[in-house]
């Protein structure tokens, strides 16, 4: 076990975690929302410090992050746990594992110092943090970061963007990328399928913004839960406003979990989606899990292919030092 990072004393032996928007009161011997951290004695513990359930070199592209260092290569890691409780999870084995095992956590046990060595020997110019959710691993997550940050490794987290004020300030001089995941434009949604709630994400967006984080953000479209033209339309909007520059990915659901009872996306929805994206102003919209498909990044000055996609492989990429070659216009994004 690992002392945990942001919590407070809360009397009669409880602490008061501060990792996430939950802020869970945890009693003595209980754990929080996540399942993977303890109270013992008053202390607040992290249960999967340095056990790594998940470890794989992807495609940047595979998080996505369609505007962050194209086809380069992320060492990608992840412990078990979450703080969401997601119907439709695509990695329900692992974000679920301790609740669906009786608490139980496993992985291979591996330090910071480890894991960066690792990218750097495979040649991997960013560490992703990933699979399952980022918050919930934090103080293995920021102590790698911080060591590969100094080693000129960049460091992205894919997340459900329910972490507090607090974490994202104490991650972010380290942090140079995050896709949230913006599952829904509606509370009653984050309630019933996630039990969570819907603003405190919207926060993260817009905080991890002003903090100058790359910020691109991915919906998973569920037919008859979120694919309503209305609440697509407002979930635009609401990016368009924070700004017109994020990625909104709009990706094509499987049925997962516990939500096998909905059919696959028609790809004529994420098609709908994509030009409810386009028509609020968003400037770059991608398909996902639909390879061959809206997956193209092109030019917002004048309109030309600039990077050229099959599923998560960059087939052609023209931008020069961020910019098209064709108008000079400055694409967003992060690209050397």
């Amino acid at each position: 076990m690992q002392k945990a990072m942001l919590w407070e004393p809360a009397g009669e032996g409880r602490v008061r975690c501060q990792l996430c928007a939950h802020r869970c009161l945890i009693p003595e011997g209980g754990r929080g929302r996540c399942a993977v951290r303890v109270n013992r004695a008053g202390t607040l513990y992290s249960l999967v410090y340095g056990r790594l359930v998940s470890q794989a070199l992807d495609p940047i592209e595979k998080k996505p992050l369609f505007h962050f260092l194209p086809g380069a290569p992320a060492l990608s890691i992840a412990t078990v746990g979450c703080n969401f409780q997601c119907e439709f999870c695509q990695n329900w084995e692992i974000s679920q594992y301790p609740r669906e095992h009786d608490g139980a956590v496993l992985g291979e046990r591996l330090t910071p110092q480890q894991l960066v060595a690792q990218a750097k020997s495979a040649g991997a110019p960013i560490i992703a943090y990933t699979y399952t959710e980022p918050t919930v691993f934090f103080e293995l997550a920021y102590e790698t970061a911080r060591l590969a940050a100094q080693e000129g490794i960049r460091n992205v987290f894919v997340s459900n963007g329910y972490l507090s004020e607090e974490a994202a300030r104490e991650i972010s001089p380290y942090l140079h990328g995050i896709n949230i995941d913006l599952k829904s434009f509606s509370d009653e949604f984050y309630r019933r399928h996630c039990g969570a709630s819907l603003q405190p994400v919207l926060d993260t967006i817009e905080r991890m913004v002003g903090l100058g984080v790359w910020v691109e953000v991915t919906t998973l479209v569920i037919p008859g839960w979120n694919d309503s033209s209305e609440e697509l339309s407002w979930l635009a909007e609401f990016l368009r406003g924070v700004s017109p520059d994020i990625p909104w990915h709009i990706s094509r659901f499987v049925p997962a979990f516990r939500a096998v009872d909905r059919p696959p996306t028609p790809v004529s929805t994420l098609r709908r989606a994509r030009q409810i994206g386009l028509e609020a102003g968003l400037k770059f919209v991608y398909l996902g899990n639909v390879p061959g498909e809206g997956e193209e990044t092109f030019c917002p000055g004048c309109g030309g292919l600039l990077i050229r996609r099959h599923g998560f492989y960059v087939l052609e990429n023209r931008l020069s030092d961020g910019h098209c070659p064709d108008c000079g216009a400055e694409v967003p994004g992060v690209w050397t």
